[in-house]
């Protein structure tokens, strides 16, 4: 059934919500994208005049094809080459979606979108709609199609597992380049004492390749193994510089909320290291190396007036 335009119009102000939906649930900005695609497909060959709440429409035809998608996933990554991490997402995309609650923007940070992995698709979906978008339980249930005690009790078990994998600290953007200054001074001077004054005892540092560049899968844990890891990754070379085709500037930036680091190559982002905050210290480094999953990060930085200098080269 052809859509009228009304109907296209209706359907393209609910694609931020729909996109940053999707992007908690799935944790990709590409499987976000053909997730809402998917959604506009079907609203495309709906009885759109037939549907009382179009909003509630959307989000259950969504989230449901998310949970399929979620469900092939596990099995897809059992076969990953190397440490799977979600996609980054730079301050100012619109994916990253609402963030005017604390709540909402712990549900998009780094940190807890890897500890989301640990849940099933069903308690990853109640949390993202309850946490990020505070859908009632009534709602949740109707899209989920099951009882409203049962949306109660996923949520809050999904809650209780997040809770238990973190105690991340809440920074605002200029504490966050604060941060990450501090942290590369550190990274760069070529000793490990700075590092180990800044991570905590158990800090862990991992890195997603996707078996396209070379990354560390199994995490680096305790605070001498990452500071020594660290030091060795800061360090320029013309290895590093020939293996991602130039030398490597490097800037303080924020994603998914917290402090980041970003290395850019001829205006071409080709990592993203995220790191994690709390009152001890940093507690992991992740870095987002594979390029499949840098290709937004990529546009998104090309599009942003730049005017600061890098902080360091590689």
């Amino acid at each position: 059934m052809a859509l009228i335009m009304s109907d296209v119009d209706r359907f393209e102000a609910a694609r931020p919500r729909l996109e940053a939906i999707a992007y908690r649930l799935l944790g990709s900005a590409s499987e976000a994208e053909d997730a809402v695609q998917e959604t506009f497909l079907r609203w495309q060959a709906a009885d759109v005049g037939r549907i009382g709440v179009p909003e509630a429409w959307l989000t259950k035809v969504l989230t449901n094809w998310c949970l399929n998608v979620l469900t092939s996933a596990r099995a897809r990554r059992e076969t990953y080459v190397g440490k799977w991490l979600p996609e980054p997402l730079l301050a100012g995309d619109r994916m990253l979606g609402p963030a005017d609650t604390a709540e909402q923007r712990d549900s998009v940070s780094y940190a807890v979108l890897v500890l989301l992995e640990r849940l099933t698709p069903g308690e990853r979906a109640v949390y993202v709609l309850r946490e990020a978008f505070d859908y009632p339980h009534r709602e949740i249930a109707e899209v989920l199609e099951i009882t409203e005690a049962a949306s109660q009790q996923t949520y809050h078990r999904a809650r209780k597992h997040i809770a238990d994998g973190r105690a991340r600290t809440e920074v605002d953007e200029g504490a966050a380049r604060r941060i990450v200054e501090e942290f590369l001074a550190a990274a760069t001077s070529g000793r490990t004492e700075p590092l180990l004054r800044l991570l905590t005892q158990d800090a862990l540092a991992v890195g997603d390749g996707g078996g396209k560049v070379p990354a560390r899968a199994k995490a680096f844990e305790g605070a001498l193994a990452v500071a020594t890891f660290l030091r060795g990754m800061f360090k320029p070379s013309a290895a590093k510089r020939a293996h991602v085709g130039g030398a490597a500037e490097v800037y303080a930036a924020t994603a998914n909320g917290g402090p980041a680091i970003v290395a850019v190559v001829d205006g071409r982002v080709v990592a993203v290291v995220c790191l994690e905050v709390t009152a001890e210290g940093v507690a992991a480094v992740r870095s987002q190396v594979n390029p499949d999953k840098l290709v937004r990060a990529t546009g998104h930085w090309a599009a942003a007036d730049r005017v600061e200098a890098p902080l360091h080269t590689l």
